[in-house]
């Protein structure tokens, strides 16, 4: 779905980050078209501007850890 736009974060995230640390940024394709202080900012506007589906918003930070998630649970088999 987003797979593009996802390995262009990935494949240019240390070019991104001095420019946008700390950011949501939103990728269209292969381009960031925009970056915001709040994930509701950049949705709302991605909504507007190119419809559910067409963009990624993502939190510009150093490393994985804000597009890495750990699920935990209690159970164990």
């Amino acid at each position: 779905m987003l797979d593009k736009e996802f390995k262009y974060y990935l494949d240019h995230q240390s070019e991104l980050l001095p420019l946008y640390d700390g950011k949501y940024v939103m990728i269209v394709g292969d381009k960031v078209v925009g970056a915001f202080n709040s994930i509701g900012e950049a949705y709302y506007n991605g909504k507007d501007r190119f419809g559910l589906g067409n963009f990624l918003v993502q939190l510009c930070t150093p490393g994985d850890s804000a597009y890495t998630v750990t699920y935990r649970s209690r159970v164990s088999f």
